[in-house]
């Protein structure tokens, strides 16, 4: 078993928004958001960070937790059936897109650390097109395979969806680091009772209904908004 100070450290390391997966990239609609005024300080924003962790709860969260269970088993098959429903979640091509390239990439950099058979498996099944390979699965394999704990995962599930927005949001809409920063507080604040809420849901209760942000994910393909422009 892993020491609980050595897990701690490889939390901070696959949770920090310097890790080299294109988080920052992204911004769940929300250069949409900024450019047609629906988030324009830090309040709309917060109500913003809010919708956006929901939808991420009850998707990622739910089959994060489904196949960190299932790699605990050696259930690959479920594996494969949490990283489906996954996309069959996601109705804009731009969240599909997201969370299928960082997969990847997270999937990619988890070989170069270590020599997981899992971890392998998986990232030829990527590559060979058998599974689309998202994020939060490639995730759950990941902490599984090397000694962390299902809430370890969940912490970090939702901590990178606060913290990619937020992140974007410094670059879009007009507000500071302290603002950020408080969002981030109050957020992560409730991350315990989110935990205890989803532990026990399954692919049945898997959800992402927000009309809206889906409208605005639509809008951006071809919108003039960007976090990078020159």
């Amino acid at each position: 078993m892993t020491d609980e100070i050595t897990r701690l450290m490889h939390l901070l390391e696959f949770s920090d928004s310097a890790f080299p997966i294109g988080t920052f990239s992204f911004s769940n609609g929300l250069e949409s958001a900024a450019f047609e005024g629906i988030v324009y300080d830090a309040d709309t924003l917060e109500q913003y960070t809010r919708t956006v962790l929901q939808q991420t709860i009850y998707c990622d969260g739910i089959a994060a937790l489904q196949a960190f269970r299932a790699a605990e088993h050696d259930d690959y098959e479920r594996i494969q059936n949490a990283d489906h429903q996954v996309i069959l979640c996601k109705m804009n091509a731009e969240a599909r897109l997201m969370l299928t390239r960082m997969g990847k990439k997270m999937a990619e950099i988890c070989m170069q650390i270590s020599d997981s058979p899992l971890i392998n498996r998986w990232l030829q099944d990527i590559r060979q097109e058998k599974v689309p390979g998202t994020y939060p699965i490639a995730q759950a394999i990941w902490f599984q395979q090397n000694g962390s704990t299902e809430k370890e995962l969940y912490a970090a599930i939702e901590y990178g969806a606060i913290n990619m927005l937020l992140n974007a949001a410094l670059r879009c809409v007009k507000v500071s680091h302290y603002e950020t920063q408080a969002i981030l507080y109050r957020l992560c604040s409730a991350t315990a009772s989110n935990y205890e809420m989803l532990r026990e849901m399954g692919f049945d209760d898997m959800q992402t209904f927000a009309p809206e942000m889906d409208i605005l994910a639509s809008l951006h393909e071809k919108g003039k908004m960007r976090m990078f422009m020159n």
